[in-house]
């Protein structure tokens, strides 16, 4: 009957990691960008409690019982949030499977988080970074920095992530610099580190710089917009009441079992 504790207790073990997941989507069901996460779960090991009669026959399954449940690494939801109208020119949205590359303290890092400021920078110029201050890396791997000479009101964000503004005197194009967007072979395998932020790793695979990396197709940036969580409230909700439910259910299967136990203790003293 012991078996029977540590089976429930797994369940409940699993089934509160599962609450946390969902209690950590709904918590950022507003996050700019962020992409939802499923606990996934499978089964202990199995134990022959008895086996066929008469060996080497043609026989069914053994009797087996299992151990109860674990829980899996959580997947992560990569589908595209609904774009959200800011009116701010700096709020970029990336419509495809691209990432904006930030650099953050020593690493570069990756996020679909595209609410971005110009801040000024060094006393004499500015740079685009994103909300927390990091900046913004261009296709060239460095901070996208404009002169004081560009007026920034002026600064215009194009489709594939170009940054330029219009010669008043010559009505000419002026190019700035274009934002570093990369795609990766395979997008489950970055690590998310907080703040909207991913970082590489074996599984993901190296970035891909769009525009130079052939078979991709390319993202297109939109401004003035930016993407919303891909949460959805109902779904996560009746997903949190289901594990509750199981989480009771374990609870109370712990609980039967312990009376079994001091039922069965009685017998022998009696």
């Amino acid at each position: 009957m012991v078996r029977g504790l540590w089976t429930a207790a797994s369940g409940m073990v699993a089934q509160q990691l599962n609450v946390d997941t969902i209690s950590n989507n709904l918590a950022n069901v507003n996050t700019t960008g962020y992409k939802k996460e499923t606990t996934h779960f499978k089964s202990l090991l199995y134990a022959n409690l008895e086996g066929p009669e008469i060996p080497n026959i043609q026989a069914p399954a053994s009797m087996q019982v299992g151990h109860g449940v674990r829980a899996l690494p959580n997947s992560r939801n990569y589908t595209m949030g609904i774009l959200q109208a800011t009116e701010n020119a700096t709020d970029l949205a990336i419509e495809g499977k691209g990432f904006f590359a930030v650099q953050k303290a020593d690493q570069e890092t990756y996020t679909r988080d595209g609410s971005f400021r110009i801040a000024l920078v060094d006393g004499g110029t500015y740079a685009l970074v994103t909300a927390d201050g990091d900046p913004v890396l261009s296709t060239e791997d460095e901070s996208i920095i404009i002169g004081t000479d560009v007026p920034i009101n002026k600064v215009i964000f194009g489709g594939d992530g170009s940054l330029y503004y219009m010669d008043p005197d010559t009505n000419t194009r002026m190019d700035i610099a274009k934002i570093k967007i990369v795609q990766f072979s395979n997008t489950e395998g970055l690590e998310a580190i907080g703040s909207n932020l991913f970082i590489e790793t074996p599984a993901s695979g190296e970035p891909l710089l769009e525009g130079e990396t052939e078979g991709l197709k390319l993202s297109n940036v939109r401004a003035g917009y930016l993407e919303g969580s891909n949460v959805q409230i109902a779904e996560e909700m009746v997903k949190l009441i289901v594990a509750q439910r199981a989480y009771e259910l374990n609870s109370t299967a712990i609980k039967t079992v312990d009376t079994m136990m001091q039922q069965a203790n009685d017998l022998k003293r009696s």
